[in-house]
């Protein structure tokens, strides 16, 4: 159970808001225009340890930050129900603000985990020399090659050639050693960057799609070189982290839970702000965050990682039944005209969405605001409006609607089209633009 915590005082930017939230509300939805301020097109979006790893759809940093700054002055505790990599509690603890994130994905936890992580230089320093060492001895043939143990789990042979296989059960077993936990979990995030890479994924892509024969008799990745590389950059990442959050008490718990059943771990009404971008839809048919971590979370050795997507939101498919909120009944019973089986899949979303909405929402004190970082995704050539949906799904549990800002994503990385009728040749545009929907608890 999370306490309430000693007041902290913040050093985030101020932000005028009465320039950038005035809004006619009353109960209906006003025309949005593009904000290009919210775009971000030249900025830095790995600054600090966001440079950790990459991850699908990851909300940017200077969005976070801007949010806190404008809804979180004197915030105490912000919470992301849907973290991934944790964007949002680093930019919190950037600003001496605790945070608690969930997320279903053990390697999104890992990662979110390691981002907020306080690692003394001196200590990895040591452990980044022991590893050059065990790399130039791995380049170099000094390594018994013969008795590594190699895991085994499905399709390894498939995504892997033996001589990677082998290195790569090698370094997993350096950083196994490691004693200090924390500088384990440091190396564990750039090993599972590696893993991806050096397999025969095409890593263009979020889903695992295996690269053309010719390419994969020519593909010879240096492993070593790969995780010094990445070691480095990470290293230079937290001191940047370490300089700005000096003198910081803040903390950071990423937890295992699904916001969609119960929210046991968090006392209720002591969240001061939530900062969050959700899934776009069912992880299958949008952005498929358990296939990209599958073959970082099988090295991990997680059980049943190629079964992460089916207990993400809308997952498990469900019968149709009605929300009595007009928006989402419109907007399933216009995809189930043109397709019943789609229209179930984005009902089984929707249906989980609103769930963790429910219980996410009692958490959030009475006046707090609940940020949501949203896209309109596209179904059966129908736009979905998810954000008018997240609003009515708040104000269906005593919120008011403050704002929605309008942005291009130019920086997000997501496929840009898709084939709605899985006909060769035919492609529609998905998302260009996403919208921060703001709402805050009566």
């Amino acid at each position: 159970m999370v306490q309430l915590l000693e007041r902290m005082k913040t050093n985030s930017r101020h932000f005028s808001k009465k320039s950038e939230t005035s809004n006619t509300s009353n109960g209906t939805m006003a025309p949005l225009l593009l904000n290009s301020t919210w775009d971000y097109k030249t900025a830095d979006t790995k600054q600090y340890t966001h440079c950790y790893h990459n991850y699908p759809a990851m909300m940017i940093p200077q969005i976070a930050d801007r949010l806190i700054a404008m809804y979180g002055q004197n915030a105490e505790i912000l919470f992301d129900p849907y973290c991934g990599t944790g964007t949002s509690l680093v930019e919190a603890n950037l600003k001496n603000i605790n945070a608690i994130g969930t997320d279903l994905n053990p390697l999104a936890r890992l990662i979110a985990r390691t981002k907020t992580l306080k690692i003394e230089l001196q200590i990895l320093d040591l452990y980044l020399k022991q590893f050059n060492d065990f790399g130039f001895a791995l380049n170099f043939g000094q390594h018994d090659l013969n008795n590594v143990v190699v895991p085994t789990f499905k399709n390894i042979d498939f995504w892997f050639s033996g001589v990677v296989k082998t290195k790569l059960a090698l370094i997993r077993e350096f950083i196994a050693n490691i004693v200090d936990i924390n500088i384990r979990q440091f190396f564990y995030v750039v090993f599972s960057e590696v893993v991806r890479e050096s397999s025969f994924t095409r890593n263009s892509e979020f889903k695992l799609y295996r690269m053309p024969p010719k390419k994969r008799e020519t593909f010879n990745p240096d492993l070593f070189s790969m995780m010094m590389s990445k070691l480095a950059r990470n290293r230079k990442g937290l001191i940047a982290y370490l300089n700005q959050t000096k003198g910081h008490s803040a903390t950071t718990s990423v937890l295992d839970f699904n916001s969609v059943e119960e929210i046991d771990y968090i006392e209720s009404e002591s969240v001061d702000i939530i900062v969050t971008s959700p899934p776009y839809g069912d992880s299958k048919t949008t952005v498929a965050y358990g296939q990209f971590s599958r073959l970082s979370n099988q090295w991990l050795g997680v059980e049943n990682a190629g079964q992460i997507d089916n207990t993400l939101m809308g997952g498990k498919r469900k019968g149709i039944l009605k929300f009595g909120i007009d928006i989402a009944d419109d907007s399933i019973d216009h995809v189930a005209n043109v397709d019943e089986k789609r229209a179930k899949e984005v009902y089984s979303f929707y249906h989980d969405y609103y769930q963790s909405i429910q219980n996410v929402s009692k958490t959030l004190k009475h006046g707090g605001y609940a940020c949501y970082v949203v896209g309109n995704r596209r179904v059966k050539g129908i736009t979905l409006p998810t954000s008018a949906i997240t609003q009515a799904f708040f104000e269906a549990n005593g919120f008011h609607h403050t704002k929605t800002f309008m942005r291009n994503i130019p920086n997000k990385r997501m496929p840009s089209r898709n084939s709605p009728t899985n006909t060769s040749g035919e492609t529609a545009t998905t998302m260009n633009y996403e919208y921060i929907v703001v709402m805050q608890k009566d």
